[in-house]
């Protein structure tokens, strides 16, 4: 099933994500990081750097991070994410 679109091209209020194909999931999923402030994101550098340490983690499932539930890639983005485990990787 693909996400339905009404006229204005916004994604179904009605969908789920395991609804959708991943693809969609994921474009949409980046339409939201993209919608973050500037004043708020974390320089690209460190963005990268941050998520190089989520990738190298054992907690790391699916692009979910097994210690707090958190999307990664968006904890990731904000100045203020610090990583959730007892000694932060980043």
């Amino acid at each position: 099933m693909g996400i339905r679109m009404d006229q204005n091209r916004k994604p179904c209020t009605r969908c789920l994500l395991r609804d959708m194909g991943e693809e969609e999931a994921y474009r949409i999923f980046k339409r939201y990081l993209d919608s973050f402030d500037e004043e708020i994101r974390t320089e690209k550098e460190e963005y990268e750097r941050r998520l190089r340490q989520c990738k190298q983690c054992d907690s790391l499932r699916d692009g979910i991070c097994g210690k707090c539930g958190c999307y990664v890639e968006a904890r990731a983005l904000l100045q203020e994410g610090t990583c959730p485990h007892e000694e932060p990787r980043w």
